[in-house]
């Protein structure tokens, strides 16, 4: 009996991005076959890059806010079938960002993501709790309250 394949490490940088009035931007997902869900801006490290460095060029390429995404604030090691529909192991490093307005220029994203992340909004920690939708991280309001009151 064959041993079942191992799954390959995705490695990560999350940024939570927060407006001025403590509201976290989110990104809709519309995946084909699937139920809609939301996330953080980020996304897969590029071969030989850090993961601060992909939170920068990420942070970026999704959002247009060109910032220092500053110290690593939570880690997270889920496993799960990317959009793309291949099943891994993530170590996604998360990292908070505050804006001085609620305004992104989504122009950067790429193919996949202007056919799949169909809308975005800033959401209240009460809202990220209650939201009938999937959040991702679960634990998004919890981290971002860990950081507001330390």
């Amino acid at each position: 009996m064959d041993a079942p394949a191992q799954k390959r490490l995705r490695r990560a940088a999350r940024i939570i991005v927060l407006d001025p009035d403590d509201r976290a931007l989110m990104f809709r997902f519309d995946v084909p076959n699937r139920p809609p869900f939301w996330v953080t801006a980020g996304g897969e490290c590029e071969p030989d890059e850090s993961f601060d460095e992909a939170a920068r060029r990420e942070l970026f390429e999704e959002t247009g806010i060109t910032a220092d995404p500053g110290s690593q604030i939570a880690r997270t090691t889920p496993e799960f079938v990317t959009v793309e529909g291949e099943p891994v192991r993530a170590d996604e490093r998360y990292y908070l960002v505050r804006v001085a307005e609620a305004r992104i220029d989504t122009a950067n994203h790429t193919e996949l993501e202007q056919c799949l992340m169909t809308e975005h909004r800033w959401f209240t920690v009460a809202e990220l709790r209650d939201w009938p939708e999937a959040v991702f991280p679960v634990n998004i309001a919890d981290m971002i309250e860990q950081e507001l009151n330390p």
